[in-house]
């Protein structure tokens, strides 16, 4: 079988192949193992599963793998997404959870997540010592096993519901009553995965016209990626148009991802969704906390935070740093340009349903579309453009690219001076009028990825072409 890595997102093969019972089995052992020497044992662990194909079934036999192990389950009695997996494990005060998903990822993956007592993404001290024993138990294959019903009897098994606690914490975190006032028409699409039902009845109890497309489960997720990007969001945009809806929402396969289609049919990004929802958080909320960021995602929320006398923490690419953030630092926002957003008072785990709300609450609030706030917010903070392309090379490319990154060291791009270089992870440039170039190997595939924002397409495009022809990526 493939080598077993386990990283933030957990363990992700592909059904059949390697996403096996067996290997399912020794990779639970491995949890357990852990889970034991972590003195987690008689808090219990939560078990949740994605829409996935036989997700129920995989679910099932990490359950008595555990209960082999003597550690408690509580076993959601359906598919739910990722972030009520990890609210369950705050709610029933667990040692963790285990979550049988893959997320956006194509219809023939499965995975295990694992999620820790803190009710966020794993980092890596934690992700290293689960894969050094499960390494450990496929080396000895020794896997304990009990059946559900016995374990049951002992105690040891429980199937639970989690989602009205989950909705009440959404209502204590969003303003309903912004929304409630003033209903809106929205069209959501769960995209078949876990998140169905969620938003639909969030919205509706709040008095929102709601129409869905994509509500059912589909394993193979209509043929297309469970990712809420632009190009996979054709659909909602003509239904949103079709109905002439205020919003569009979108979640991806897990519903710790969203997409947004603003009442003109445009897609919103991530990186302008974010800028436009702390302007408002400062609007509408007391609570003042630092902003925090990966260093992909857009300077913009830089701007916001500083004219309001708030600091910004910028952390390596991958939600757990902005988790850990959220947790250590009371961030009022966290979040990153890929889809993956919470705030001050909820889990710090990325969760496309409360992101879904809030874009929800400020059209509510401000009566207004999402484009008309973005045209007010670059009125207040000034105008910027992104873009993110990724470019695939051989095996042998990538390391002649990786050799020029790393003497890589100008002066100036594109006629601006480079006033900070920063190899934390890639290469990433903050030029002089605020500027700035990313560039970033896969750590799973020969592929770079390349991220540039400036004020305006012109400059943008100047510096992205400069980069990219002088680490010999070529032109995008």
């Amino acid at each position: 079988m493939a080598p077993i890595k386990f990283g933030t997102d957990g363990w992700r093969a592909i059904i059949a192949r390697d996403f096996t019972f067996a290997n399912c089995r020794m990779v639970t052992q491995g949890l357990a193992s852990y889970i034991n020497y972590s003195n987690l044992t008689k808090k219990g662990i939560v078990i949740g599963y994605d829409n996935r194909f036989m997700s129920e079934d995989f679910a099932r036999e990490c359950a008595r793998v555990l209960a082999g192990n003597g550690i408690k389950v509580f076993l959601l009695k359906k598919a739910s997404p990722t972030p009520v997996t990890a609210f369950a494990v705050r709610e029933k005060e667990a040692g963790g959870a285990i979550m049988i998903t893959a997320s956006h990822n194509p219809h023939y993956y499965s995975g295990i997540k694992f999620i820790p007592e803190y009710a966020g993404p794993a980092l890596p001290d934690v992700t290293d010592a689960i894969e050094n024993e499960v390494n450990r138990v496929i080396d000895e294959g020794k896997v304990y096993e009990l059946n559900l019903t016995e374990a049951a009897q002992l105690g040891l098994f429980e199937e639970c519901e989690i989602d009205n606690e989950y909705i009440s914490h959404l209502l204590e975190v969003v303003r309903g009553e912004f929304i409630s006032t003033k209903p809106l028409k929205v069209v959501i699409n769960p995209m078949f995965g876990a998140g169905i039902g969620y938003l639909d009845q969030i919205l509706g109890d709040l008095g929102c016209e709601i129409r869905t497309i994509n509500n059912y489960r589909d394993t193979l997720f209509g043929g297309a990626l469970p990712e809420p990007t632009e190009n996979n969001l054709s659909d909602l945009k003509r239904a949103v148009l079709a109905y002439e809806a205020d919003l569009g929402l979108a979640l991806d396969g897990d519903a710790d991802r969203f997409g947004i289609i603003d009442r003109d049919g445009e897609f919103v990004s991530a990186n302008r969704f974010m800028s436009i929802l702390l302007d408002h958080l400062l609007r509408t909320r007391i609570f003042r906390g630092p902003v925090c960021r990966s260093l992909a995602t857009t300077h913009m929320l830089d701007r916001i935070a500083r004219k309001n006398g708030l600091s910004i923490i910028e952390t390596p690419v991958g939600f757990k740093y902005i988790g850990e953030a959220l947790r250590d630092k009371a961030c009022m926002l966290g979040g990153e340009e890929s889809g993956g957003l919470s705030i001050f008072g909820h889990i710090p785990e990325k969760d496309g349903i409360l992101a879904c709300l809030l874009a929800a609450e400020m059209v509510a609030y401000f009566g207004e579309s999402l484009g008309k706030l973005n045209k007010k917010l670059v009125k207040e903070y000034g105008q910027v453009t992104n873009r993110r392309v990724d470019i695939e090379v051989s095996e042998a490319e990538k390391e002649l690219i990786l050799d020029k990154m790393a003497h890589y060291n100008p002066k100036a791009v594109a006629g601006l001076k480079v006033e900070t270089l920063s190899r934390v992870e890639g290469s990433k440039m903050v030029l002089e009028d605020g500027s700035w170039v990313l560039v970033r190997p896969s750590g799973t595939e020969p592929l770079f990825r390349v991220y540039v924002e400036a004020s305006n397409k012109v400059t943008m495009e100047a510096i992205q072409e400069e980069v990219l022809r002088n680490l010999g990526l070529g032109k995008a």
